[in-house]
């Protein structure tokens, strides 16, 4: 990638987290990237293609951090462990400002917009692989287990937010922890 395009994503990564992403004109992301307009309008042609690329990066980014998380263990039980301890220490964090999903989607209400579509496909991708998680562990019902961890995350990233983080952390690895004994599904 060229490191002007790096530049104007990285100061996208910052200024959007930090004020939102329509509260954020193309000439603020200009002077933090020190690029030229017509540098920015070369890489992105727009700040609608931007936030997009933004969002899908920023996706790639969280699945390969998930994914490492899960199989950087020997067991899917020590997976699942890794998976809570990163979101607590994600809650913890002082510059943390909440899921940057879930923000740009209050910012984009129309699911039909490709930045919802994004989003969408994001949580997706990490619900399919909780599934395949759950069903390593040997859970009797991987998909619904992954859709009550997928509302947990989220909601554990909200709250952490707009609340407190560490009630949201622990609330979080109780609801990980009742998914994960399957007693209560049997």
């Amino acid at each position: 990638m060229p490191a002007a395009k790096l530049r104007i994503l990285e100061a996208a990564t910052v200024l959007f987290s930090q004020e939102g992403i329509r509260a954020v004109g193309v000439d603020r992301l200009i002077q933090r990237s020190s690029v030229t307009k017509a540098t920015f309008y070369k890489h992105f042609g727009s700040k609608d293609r931007l936030i997009r690329d933004y969002l899908t990066a920023a996706s790639a980014h969280d699945l390969t951090e998930l994914d490492r998380l899960i199989h950087g263990h020997d067991s899917p039980h020590g997976g699942l462990a890794a998976i809570v301890d990163a979101v607590h220490e994600v809650l913890l964090d002082d510059g943390f400002r909440g899921s940057l999903f879930v923000n740009a989607a209050a910012e984009f209400p129309d699911p039909r917009d490709p930045v919802r579509v994004i989003i969408a496909e994001h949580h997706e991708a990490i619900a399919s692989r909780l599934t395949e998680l759950l069903q390593r562990i040997g859970h009797p019902l991987p998909g619904e287990a992954a859709d009550q961890l997928m509302v947990a995350y989220v909601g554990a990233l909200s709250w952490g937010h707009v609340g407190d983080p560490v009630g949201g952390s622990v609330a979080f690895r109780r609801s990980v922890e009742r998914v994960r004994d399957t007693r209560e599904f049997a």
